[in-house]
């Protein structure tokens, strides 16, 4: 299929009407956070929608609220009126039990003075008790209402006729000869290279306030992410896609700012208890995963927490550490933070630790350039051949210990996945290999084979070398 600018839809509207519900919906994800708190969405966050047969992105925006200068709710809107002036089309979504307040109608006027074309979308109309709300929908002046429950998912066959219908005179499909040019290309690109290029999804993620917003902002090179001082500013975890051009050409990332994560202890709101479990699945969805530390206050207790979660889910770790520009003795202080890392992060050895200024935008290309060797090393295979000649090196540098006179024998190893590598060795007494030699193998297995910053796996399993000649006598 032919890469096209997807046509973009804005769903707009005062706080708590129901917006990510419908995001949710239209998308056919949970992706965003959902809750009775209003204001829970403070960034855009998109997705992509099959609507009469053609994808389009949704975007998925803060609520707009009349607010002062340079507070939090000015910041969003202002991220809201962006999603506007960049959308082909608008779902301005009211609440019909609510009824018509005073901040809809101020905002379906910036809505008719963006002059783009817009859908007015009356949600909660389950029952009878929004159906009053409705009738007021009307004169708000944007045309025929469409009455829905995103929660129910009720009436949204209707509106995904109408938003076809409105793509259809706003943004027409290409020719279908162009289509078929660019597919015949593509094709024979796929028969070069066996799959088509998929962005590297990279996770930044670390304590309240450290900078991660700032981070994605200059990593994209525009104000998506709304920052500021205030420590908690973003609840979603919000994916934007970006192209970098590295060393060996243009590399497609997915990018994932997520919520600052603090101790269990300390979390007591349920829009940063949300968020925090939020941040926890992008981790796990990620590839490559940026732990992002102050150059103030570097690796807290939290940000330790944080790694050795990263570790847990086998992704592949870097450290990013923010505001350098800040540091008066940065020689001392890298060493110090490197240090720090060897000691307490010991079972990811090799971490790659890069300096950067955020709001400088300062270090960038090095943290990307960081991102891939990191990237190319979680990937990593190793031939069983050359595991199993360093196998009979490392048994006869350091020979397993002996269980009740019995010397337990590693017979065979061999690597039967990547990311992260995971490695299985075959041995006669699989329980009592201790803790101490196991770790020594895979100190072992990280120098041999240069597999440093990433998990590294070593399964045991009893029996014999599974590839041997069977029927032997």
């Amino acid at each position: 299929m032919a890469q096209h600018i997807l046509p973009q839809v804005a769903i707009v509207g005062r706080p708590n009407v129901g917006k990510s519900t419908l995001f949710n919906r239209l998308t056919g994800r949970r992706t965003a956070l959902v809750s009775d708190m209003p204001g829970l969405t403070r960034d855009r966050r998109t997705g992509t929608a099959l609507i009469a047969e053609r994808e389009v992105l949704m975007v998925d925006t803060a609520g707009l609220e009349d607010a002062p200068r340079g507070t939090i709710p000015d910041r969003m809107r202002a991220q809201s009126e962006a999603a506007i002036e960049d959308a082909d089309l608008i779902l301005f979504v009211m609440d019909a039990r609510a009824g018509l307040t005073p901040a809809d109608e101020l905002f379906a006027d910036i809505v008719r003075r963006a002059d783009r074309p817009t859908l007015l979308v009356v949600n909660k109309c389950e029952g009878n008790k929004g159906r009053e709300g409705f009738y007021e929908s009307y004169s708000l002046g944007l045309g025929e209402p469409f009455a829905v429950s995103a929660e129910h998912g009720e009436g949204l066959a209707d509106l995904d006729d109408a938003i076809g219908a409105a793509l259809a005179e706003i943004a027409p499909l290409p020719d279908a000869s162009d289509e078929d040019g660019d597919a015949a290309g593509e094709d024979e690109d796929y028969a070069k290279h066996g799959t088509p290029e998929r962005p590297i999804r990279l996770a930044i993620v670390g304590r309240p306030n450290a900078g991660k917003s700032t981070l994605v902002n200059a990593l994209l090179g525009e104000e998506r992410m709304i920052v500021g001082p205030e420590p908690g500013l973003t609840r979603d975890s919000i994916s934007s896609a970006f192209k970098w051009e590295g060393r060996d050409g243009p590399v497609s990332f997915e990018l994932f700012d997520t919520a600052g994560l603090r101790r269990k202890s300390r979390i007591n709101e349920t829009a940063e208890k949300l968020s925090a479990s939020d941040a926890i699945r992008a981790v796990r969805f990620a590839e490559i995963v940026v732990l992002l530390v102050s150059a103030e206050n570097p690796l807290e207790h939290q940000d330790l927490t944080i790694a050795d979660h990263v570790a847990g889910e086998g992704r592949a770790l870097i450290v990013a550490v923010n505001k350098w520009d800040l540091v008066t003795d940065k020689q001392a202080r890298i060493a110090e933070i490197r240090k720090a890392i060897e000691m307490r992060m010991s079972n990811v050895a090799g971490i790659a630790v890069v300096p950067i200024s955020a709001l400088a935008e300062r270090g960038l290309e090095k943290l990307l350039a960081a991102a891939m060797a990191t990237y190319a090393t979680w990937n990593k295979r190793v031939s069983t051949p050359d595991l199993n000649r360093w196998l009979a090196e490392a048994v006869a540098r350091h020979a397993p210990p002996a269980v009740s006179g019995r010397r337990v024998r590693i017979r065979y190893i061999t690597q039967p996945t990547a990311r992260p590598p995971t490695f299985v060795a075959f041995t006669s007494q699989p329980q009592a290999l201790s803790g101490s030699y196991q770790r020594y193998l895979i100190n072992s297995l990280r120098e041999a084979f240069d597999l440093p910053g990433v998990p590294v796996r070593l399964n045991l399993r009893k029996g014999d070398n599974p590839y041997a000649t069977k029927g032997r006598k």
